[in-house]
C-alpha cells in the first residue's frame, strides 16, 4: 500500500512534490496502489519511486522524470573523485496508465511490466532499456520513442503507432504487434523471434541484422522496408505487399513466402513467391531502374583482378577510384577458396557482368586460376598490367591467342599507372570492346 504522506504531498501538485523531493533525497516515494488518475504530473521528479499498482490513467506525466542517475562520491588511493551510479528507474509494473500521457518523458530503466497503457501517448519518450514485458499497449502512441534495448517480450501493441520509433537491440520475442503502425521505425539487431506482425504496417522501416525467425508477417505492409541479412527462419511472409523491399543476404528459409504483392496499392496487382524474386521484379517492372541496371552491368562495371595483400591492394583501389572518376562501376572480388566450384562459377559470372577487365600480374597469387575460369570461353577484353620488369608469370603466354587478350601494360608506380590509365588502359579496352560486340552483331 502507498504511503499516505507521500500521496498528500503529490496531490498538492508538481511544485510541492519536486520541492519534497529535493528536501528528503534519500526517501523512496511509496506510491504503490495509489489513485491518480487524471492527476497532473508533468514535470514530476517521480524517480525511483514505487508506483506498481497505481491508477494512473489519463494522467499527464509529459517532461516527468522517472528515471535518473545519482551523482556521489568514491575515494581511491586518498583521491576523491564523483562518479554518477546507475539508479534503477520507477515501478509502475501492473499499473494502470491507459490513457496517460508520457510525451517527451524520461522512463528510462522503468519497470512497466504488467502495466496496463491503453492508448497511452508517449510521444519522443525515453524508453530505453524499460521493463516492459508482459505491457498492455493496445492503441499506444509511442511515436519517435526511444525504445533501445527495451523489454518488450510478450508485451501486447496491437494498433500501436511506433512511427520512427527507435528499437535497435530491443527484445520483442513473442510481442503482439498485429496491425501496429511501425513506418519508418528502426528495429537493427532488434530480436522479434515468434512475434506476431500480421498486416502490421512497415514501410520503411529497419530490420538489418534483426532476427524474425518464427515471426509472422503475413499481409503486412513491406513498402521499401529493410531486410538486409535479417535471418527469416521459418518466418511467414504470406500475402505480403513488399513493393521496394530490400531483402539482400537473407538468413534461413521462411515457412512461407507466397503471394507476395510487388506492385502498389491502386496499381493492377502482381504477385510473386519469394522475397528475392520480388526484389528483382521490382526492378524488373521499373522500367528505368532496369534500364540502369542493364546499363551499369552490361556497359560500365569493369572487373580488377589481382592479389590483395596489404602492398597491391592499394594498387587495385587507386584504379577503382580512378575508374569511378570515368563513370565506370569497378567490381572487386578476394577470392580466397580458388580451387572451389563457387570460385569458378563467382568470376565467370563477374566476367560475363563486365564491359572489360583489367587483371594485374604483379604478384599474381590466384590471378592465373581466376583467368583460367573465363579467358578461354568468354570474349571480354583482358588489360594485363604489370609493375616493373619483371616477366608476367609462364602460363600467361598462352592466352595472347586470344584476340580479347590485349598487349601489357606496364608501369612504375601508382601515380605512373593512374597518370597513363585512361590512355593506355581504359580507351584500348573500350575500343576492343565495341570490336567484339560489333562482331558478335554481324557474326563475323
Amino acid at each position: 500500500m502507498a504511503n499516505e504522506i507521500h500521496v498528500e504531498v503529490i496531490r498538492r501538485g508538481v511544485h510541492a512534490w519536486n520541492s519534497w523531493r529535493l528536501s528528503n533525497p534519500q526517501t523512496i516515494p511509496d506510491l504503490s496502489g495509489a489513485e491518480l488518475n487524471e492527476a497532473d504530473l508533468r514535470n514530476a521528479d517521480l524517480s525511483d519511486a514505487n508506483l506498481s499498482g497505481a491508477n494512473l490513467a489519463r494522467a499527464n506525466l509529459s517532461h516527468a522524470l522517472l528515471y535518473r542517475s545519482t551523482l556521489g562520491v568514491k575515494s581511491q588511493g586518498g583521491i576523491e573523485f564523483d562518479f554518477a551510479s546507475e539508479a534503477a528507474g520507477a515501478d509502475l509494473s501492473n499499473s494502470d496508465l491507459s490513457d496517460a500521457s508520457f510525451n517527451e518523458a524520461n522512463l528510462r530503466k522503468v519497470n512497466l511490466s504488467g502495466a496496463r497503457l491503453d492508448r497511452t501517448l508517449a510521444i519522443g519518450a525515453n524508453l530505453e532499456r524499460a521493463n516492459l514485458r508482459q505491457a498492455r499497449l493496445r492503441n499506444a502512441n509511442l511515436d519517435r520513442a526511444l525504445l533501445w534495448k527495451v523489454d518488450l517480450r510478450q508485451a501486447d501493441l496491437q494498433f500501436a503507432s511506433l512511427r520512427e520509433a527507435n528499437l535497435s537491440e530491443g527484445d520483442l520475442t513473442s510481442a503482439v504487434l498485429e496491425r501496429a503502425d511501425l513506418e519508418n521505425a528502426i528495429l537493427r539487431r532488434a530480436n522479434l523471434q515468434g512475434a506476431n506482425l500480421r498486416r502490421a504496417r512497415l514501410t520503411s522501416a529497419n530490420f538489418a541484422d534483426t532476427d524474425l525467425s518464427n515471426a509472422d508477417l503475413s499481409e503486412a505492409f513491406m513498402y521499401d522496408t529493410i531486410l538486409v541479412r535479417a535471418d527469416v527462419d521459418k518466418a511467414t511472409f504470406s500475402r505480403c505487399r513488399v513493393h521496394g523491399i530490400s531483402a539482400w543476404g537473407l538468413r534461413g528459409n521462411p515457412l512461407d513466402q507466397s503471394d507476395l504483392v510487388i506492385t502498389r496499392e491502386g496499381e493492377p496487382t502482381i504477385t510473386a513467391d519469394y522475397l528475392e524474386v520480388a526484389q528483382f521484379m521490382y526492378m524488373v517492372l521499373d522500367g528505368e531502374k532496369l534500364r540502369e541496371l542493364i546499363n551499369a552491368t552490361t556497359s560500365r562495371a569493369v572487373l580488377i583482378l589481382g592479389r590483395f595483400t596489404p602492398e597491391r591492394v592499394a594498387i587495385l583501389d587507386a584504379i577503382r577510384r580512378r575508374l569511378r572518376q570515368y563513370h565506370y562501376v569497378p567490381l572487386m572480388f578476394d577470392f580466397e577458396k580458388a580451387d572451389s566450384r563457387d570460385f569458378t562459377e563467382t568470376v565467370v559470372l563477374l566476367a560475363h557482368m563486365a564491359r572489360f577487365v583489367i587483371a594485374d600480374l604483379t604478384e599474381p597469387s590466384s590471378v592465373p586460376k581466376e583467368l583460367e575460369a573465363f579467358v578461354p570461353r568468354l570474349s571480354v577484353p583482358v588489360q594485363p598490367l604489370l609493375e616493373g620488369a619483371a616477366r608476367p608469370y609462364s602460363m600467361f603466354k598462352d592466352y595472347w591467342k586470344y584476340d580479347w587478350v590485349m598487349d601489357l601494360h606496364r608501369y612504375s608506380g601508382v601515380t605512373d599507372l593512374l597518370d597513363s590509365l585512361y590512355e593506355r588502359v581504359i580507351a584500348p579496352a573500350e575500343a576492343k570492346a565495341k570490336q567484339l560486340e560489333k562482331r558478335r552483331q554481324t557474326g563475323t
